[in-house]
């Protein structure tokens, strides 16, 4: 099997891989296959700066590789987002490499732009942590979140490790937790909901459990069950199996047990001014490495305090 022997980032900013040929006779066009460049990508390397070397001398995808021939595959220079304007400001990193970063993102930000909210966003501050690094790169989002939800969250660094985590996410390798605090107490200690989510016909922004949405799962797992000032509530984890805009929201208030704080689903926002939730796990296997990852993220202050000011 071929493999990635490093990945590096050149001096002029753009990104390469260089692989090892473990396989004597092929054309290139079929190892760069086996490594997951995407067409789109070799159209982006023909045609906008990238460059295709066999031992240093640029070839092109008919090249009959022999064994242990070097290939470095470099990729052209990124155009940041239209739109997205780079702006600088603090990151809480919780893991940054050459391919990846994630962040524990506060409540009350948002992952990208939005017409209500144009700055500000993780993806304007990722930008101009990229600047500062000196990488000609835009900012991925692979696991994003809502404005108001916090914790873990995960950004490619360039296009084709966005594309190796999409492939990832599609064949559900990619594992997020959360923990929320929701309304009622929930009787069964766990259970899974699997009920299609679409958009909802009177609003540009709700989503609903209907027959036509697409195929959503979640699974629920009861952490504690508690009272605050004489309301029942339970403290929950939920694990995504897809990734369903609003999902978890949404089926929590199908389930009879809205978020605390999601105004927007039935829930109340006498005890906290967001959606009581918080994504305190990621685990995923490096893009490039195949090494297992897995980051945690403490809950939030406010969630703490709610769980803290309760009574069983």
């Amino acid at each position: 099997m071929n493999h990635l022997l490093q990945m590096n980032k050149m001096k002029d900013t753009r990104f390469t891989l260089r692989f090892i040929v473990q396989k004597d006779g092929q054309l290139l066009r079929e190892a760069l296959q086996e490594w997951r460049i995407s067409k789109r990508a070799l159209t982006a390397i023909k045609f906008e700066g990238g460059l295709l070397t066999v031992n240093g001398v640029e070839r092109n995808v008919r090249y009959i590789l022999q064994l242990g021939d070097c290939v470095e595959v470099t990729f052209p220079p990124e155009e940041k987002s239209e739109g997205l304007t780079i702006e600088h400001g603090h990151l809480n990193i919780v893991y940054e490499d050459e391919a990846i970063l994630v962040i524990d993102k506060p409540a009350h930000q948002n992952t990208i732009p939005s017409r209500e909210h144009p700055t500000g966003s993780i993806a304007n501050i990722v930008c101009g942590h990229f600047q500062q690094q000196g990488l000609a790169s835009t900012a991925h989002i692979v696991t994003r979140l809502d404005r108001d939800t916090s914790g873990l969250l995960c950004i490619a660094k360039h296009a084709h490790i966005h594309h190796l985590t999409g492939l990832a996410q599609r064949n559900r390798e990619i594992s997020r937790q959360y923990e929320a605090i929701v309304h009622g107490h929930i009787e069964q200690d766990s259970q899974s909901i699997i009920a299609p989510i679409g958009r909802k016909i009177t609003s540009i922004i709700e989503r609903e459990v209907c027959e036509d949405g697409q195929y959503a799962h979640t699974d629920v797992t009861v952490l504690k069950r508690f009272v605050l000032a004489s309301e029942p509530m339970t403290y929950v984890r939920l694990q995504l199996h897809t990734g369903r805009t609003h999902q978890i929201r949404v089926h929590m208030s199908y389930l009879g047990h809205p978020l605390v704080g999601d105004d927007l689903y039935g829930g109340s926002r006498d005890y906290i001014d967001r959606q009581a939730l918080h994504c305190v796990s990621l685990q995923m296997a490096h893009p490039l490495t195949n090494q297992p990852l897995q980051l945690t993220s403490m809950l939030n202050q406010d969630m703490l305090t709610l769980l803290k000011e309760s009574s069983i």
